[in-house]
């Protein structure tokens, strides 16, 4: 195994852990989310739940990965006890980063891609509003234009990774950090400026039950546990991997909470680009939950842009695009640095050729995602759909939750790791402390939430 790497600066672990945490979810899933269940109201409970649910997971994800120095490879054999089985939570995590991963790169090539229709006026800005769903179609049902973009985004964010930590995943993840809030706080002023920018901001930030007329509040509960659990991106060793490369000067409550606040910031903030451009140019909010998905960005987001004129939409659209291709590769990277770490730890292998074995397997696991467009777009798992769908479905309401159960059992019960453990872990260093109040939340009540939602979730696709 090679020498372990550390981050040169406190920064830069707080950008990649952010980057990992920030990611599509965040910037159109969250303020269409937001839009399908009721506005103002909406974020007030999944704010709420982000500080329930999200921190003190990542609390004991951040402190496993501290505490062991490892990746998910080893992080739960090194701490274990003798005769405990929590090591096989390893197959669980590199299966989702890399599941997660087969989806993940295709949608994060449509951004590369609708990126150069505005930037190189490719004719996007002369279709219709009402044919740009079948021009999105159209666009990712072209196999050979889509494996060339997610084949690019394998590439590009291997060949970051392949200089290692500091010299690549650290510095070039850092400045892509730097300009994504950059790109949306300028985006964000610019849509405040609209005409209807007031009634935009009014149904996002004022709680409103006349908002939620459509969907009861049980609903509107439950999307957005989920919304606030998924976004961080815990449950699968990805943000463990981090706390494995920090020093122990500063507390982990703390660090988890600017991650998380640098994770809503983006989320809060794309709500400000896309309900004032949606009151000005559409008239309102016309979404449900229904159309919570990928095509929902390509089309009516793309419709806002063309509405702008030939110059002012181009300009805008480019720097959105740009801006999430900043997001997804952020993830992206982020991931494969915990995937690169896994072999690392197991193998006699450099990381350039990690590197080299991984961008061949992502690109043969990725064409499922890529065929499930087009040549095999007819076959689907009713309630779920196709290959792209069931690979985010399996990560999102599967491992994602489970895989939490498990690091938060493993850190409060003496089946584990133990709490005594877990609260001199988490608390080593300057900054906030873990109350201690919340062990028994933790223990017994944490859990049968997020099992809860787990549930529902599932339920509710075939219901």
């Amino acid at each position: 195994m090679e020498q372990r790497e550390k981050f040169s600066s406190h920064l830069g672990f707080l950008l990649i852990s952010a980057g990992c945490a920030i990611g599509l979810g965040n910037v159109y899933r969250f303020p269409i989310i937001t839009g399908a269940y009721g506005g103002g109201l909406f974020v007030l409970i999944y704010l709420a739940f982000l500080l329930i649910l999200g921190i003190p997971v990542m609390c004991c994800e951040l402190s496993v990965g501290r505490a062991s120095q490892r990746s998910i490879a080893s992080s739960f054999e090194k701490l274990e006890k003798p005769g405990q089985k929590w090591h096989f939570m390893k197959y669980l995590g590199i299966g989702g980063n890399y599941l997660l991963m087969m989806c993940y790169t295709t949608i994060a090539g449509w951004m590369l891609l609708y990126f150069g229709k505005y930037l190189f006026n490719t004719g996007i800005m002369d279709v219709p509003a009402a044919e740009l769903g079948a021009h999105f179609g159209q666009t990712v049902g072209n196999t050979g234009l889509i494996i060339g973009t997610t084949f690019a985004t394998i590439l590009i964010c291997f060949l970051v990774c392949s200089l290692g930590l500091q010299k690549g995943v650290e510095r070039i993840t850092k400045y892509m950090m730097l300009a994504l809030f950059a790109l949306i706080i300028g985006l964000a002023i610019y849509c405040c400026t609209l005409s209807g920018a007031g009634e935009g901001l009014k149904f996002y930030l004022i709680p409103n039950f006349e908002n939620m007329k459509d969907v009861d509040l049980f609903t509107v509960i439950t999307a957005a546990m989920g919304q606030s659990f998924f976004t961080l991106s815990v449950g699968i060793g990805s943000i463990a991997i981090f706390g494995s490369y920090i020093s122990k000067d500063r507390s982990l409550m703390g660090e988890a909470v600017t991650i998380t606040g640098l994770d809503t910031f983006i989320a809060l903030a794309s709500g400000f680009i896309i309900f004032p451009a949606c009151f000005t140019f559409l008239g309102g909010v016309n979404v449900d939950a229904s159309s919570v998905g990928a095509s929902f960005l390509f089309t009516t987001l793309s419709s806002i842009f063309n509405s702008m004129g030939a110059v002012t939409g181009r300009i805008i659209g480019s720097l959105f695009f740009l801006f999430m291709i900043f997001a997804a590769y952020s993830t992206v990277i982020a991931v494969f640095e915990n995937i690169i770490s896994f072999w690392l730890e197991l193998t006699n292998l450099k990381r350039w050729q990690i590197c080299l074995i991984n961008i061949g397997l992502m690109m043969v696991l990725s064409l499922p995602a890529i065929f499930s467009l087009n040549i095999w777009s007819g076959a689907a798992i009713p309630g779920i759909g196709g290959f792209l769908d069931m690979e985010d479905f399996i990560v999102s309401n599967l491992l994602l939750p489970f895989g939490s159960v498990m690091y938060v059992l493993f850190c409060t019960t003496r089946y584990g790791w133990g709490w005594k453990n877990f609260e001199g872990e988490v608390n080593t260093g300057n900054g906030l402390k873990f109350p201690k109040w919340i062990r028994y939340y933790m223990t017994f009540v944490l859990p049968v939430i997020i099992l809860a939602l787990m549930v529902y979730s599932i339920v509710g696709k075939f219901i």
